[in-house]
């Protein structure tokens, strides 16, 4: 028969083995989940930021062209060759103050279809240098068989599609280089007349969807609606061996935001968005970048873990000669402990062995409670500035929403995004350590005006605020106090990394314009990058 006392060294070894277990099961689980949770939240992020330039920059270029397709049809009178040279020359006014007030514009054209007219050509312009647009002979159309969409696409897919569209990568006649176009069918009293377009070069596209990074190695890249590739950080589709583009990786075209997928061999996980003109925005990170800091975290938990278990065995094994009440009392509480609920008092005093089990149960309980506290304010923290993080940040916006839906109409608040302007031109410079000494120095500026408000940090440079109660009330007085302080320290820090340049957009809830808490968040960072347009225009930093 087993003695009392191995009985109850037994019994204590089991449940303080249990309950560390499954406190070190939870936190691992919660980590990972959370972890996977953030890893998605940033990816989108990543990819709603870059959709909404991108989706500008398209915009700008249809709206272009749609409003000279417009102007052209209807100053069409007619499609004899008097009517058509007049139309064409009217159209050419037209389309050289509409290029030029396009950004990006490489060519602009009006071409007419040789079936119409054989003297009336139409004209094209270029600007390759970026002085200015200059005509430039027009490509000879009745060489090619305008019935055949794999040549002269510009001209032969708009025309054989019937509608306006966006044409993927091509090197345009002429002039050798690679370009994306927008092209529109001209028609006059449903004949078709003619093609109005405009080629962006090709970089531009590329430097827009280059600027997306994430973690390491993350990057974007845009498709088409069927998955084929339109731009790749990584691929030359404009010199690819005989034309063959790549073939799509299986789990890439998925109807969720977010997919995983194998590319060169490697397991990646992707966010994707559609822009407005059809396209797709993939931002891609390696899987294991993202699984890099759960399983340190992991680590941790386990050492923490063992190292609370084997204190324990060797406290039980030494405090077993008292097994009365105190005993008692212990087994409750290791029974509380399993269940997770640390919320129990020992009242036995004694300074025997088992005041020390008792004791030392106590702390154990303290130390692991304390260390799930840790664990949660690591999870919601940001370890650099200390002000809240990304998740953090979510979970407040929830909870907002949930708020928002139970008490229509009864909340006031505004929320302020704020971007870091020369983060990169630092870390560049002067190293990422001083990078990080930019970062803390606008989060302190930031939480010095905005005091009574929540700040997180929601991106790599990104912070917001949520302005309520006199924070709400006072908030234009708080925008020029924030302007003026970060005057002041930017003229008083002899050092770039720590003058404060910080462009900011606060919008309030509306709760007309605002379904949601996000509506307002959107809106405040449309106006975050226009002030920040406007830095860089009146030469800030």
């Amino acid at each position: 028969m087993k003695s009392i006392r191995t009985k109850i060294v037994l019994l204590n070894i089991g449940i303080t083995v249990i309950a560390v277990a499954v406190v070190a099961l939870m936190s691992v689980m919660f980590i990972r989940n959370n972890e996977r949770r953030e890893s998605d939240q940033l990816l989108l992020l990543m990819c709603e930021t870059g959709e909404r330039n991108l989706d500008y920059y398209f915009n700008s270029i249809e709206q272009s062209v749609k409003n000279v397709a417009s102007y052209t049809e209807k100053d069409l009178n007619g499609i004899d060759d008097d009517s058509l040279r007049q139309n064409t020359e009217h159209v050419r006014s037209y389309f050289d103050l509409a290029a030029n007030r396009t950004n990006g514009v490489l060519t602009y054209y009006y071409r007419i279809d040789p079936a119409i007219s054989e003297n009336v050509k139409g004209f094209w312009y270029t600007n390759l240098e970026g002085k200015g647009f200059a005509e430039h002979t027009v490509t000879d159309i009745t060489q090619y068989d305008t019935e055949d969409t794999s040549k002269l696409v510009w001209f032969t897919v708009p025309k054989y599609n019937g509608k306006a569209i966006w044409l993927p990568p091509y090197i345009t006649d002429n002039l050798d280089v690679n370009v994306i176009s927008y092209n529109y069918p001209i028609y006059w009293r449903k004949q078709f007349v003619g093609v109005i377009g405009i080629e962006i070069d090709y970089t531009m596209m590329a430097e827009q969807v280059q600027s997306i990074r994430l973690y390491n190695s993350g990057y974007a890249f845009l498709t088409d609606a069927d998955g084929s590739l339109i731009y790749h950080p990584r691929i030359d589709l404009a010199n690819l061996p005989d034309g063959k583009m790549p073939e799509i990786p299986e789990g890439l075209v998925s109807d969720s935001t977010f997919t995983s997928y194998t590319y060169d061999g490697k397991e990646k996980e992707a966010a994707w968005l559609r822009l407005s003109n059809g396209m797709r925005l993939y931002v891609s990170i390696p899987a294991d970048e993202t699984d890099g800091d759960w399983n340190r975290l992991l680590r941790n938990v386990l050492i923490a873990s063992s190292a609370v278990l084997a204190l324990s065995i060797g406290l039980t094994l030494y405090a077993t000669s008292r097994i009365t009440r105190p005993l008692s009392q212990l087994t409750e509480a290791a029974k509380l402990t399993e269940q997770g609920n640390y919320d129990f008092t020992l009242d036995y005093k004694g300074d025997d062995e088992v005041g020390t089990l008792t004791r030392t149960f106590t702390n154990m309980a303290a130390h692991v409670k304390q260390h799930i506290n840790d664990l949660n304010r690591r999870v919601n923290v940001d370890a650099l500035t200390s002000v809240r993080n990304k998740g953090a940040y979510t979970n407040y916006l929830d909870e907002m929403q949930r708020k928002l839906e139970e008490s229509p109409g009864n909340m006031e608040f505004a929320i302020g995004i704020f971007d870091c302007d020369n983060l990169k031109s630092v870390n560049d410079l002067y190293g990422h350590e001083k990078g990080d000494l930019y970062l803390k120095a606008a989060s302190r500026l930031i939480c010095k005006v905005f005091q009574h408000s929540p700040v997180f940090r929601i991106g790599g440079d990104e912070f917001s605020v949520i302005l309520q109660n006199d924070d709400y009330r006072y908030r234009e007085d708080l925008v020029n106090t924030f302007e003026k302080t970060a005057a002041e320290i930017s003229a008083a820090e002899k050092n770039p990394w720590e003058q404060v340049h910080v462009s900011m957009g606060i919008a309030v809830y509306d709760q007309k314009e605002d379904a949601f808490v996000i509506d307002t968040v959107r809106r405040a960072d449309k106006l975050m990058y226009l002030n920040k347009r406007k830095h860089k225009n009146t030469g800030g930093k």
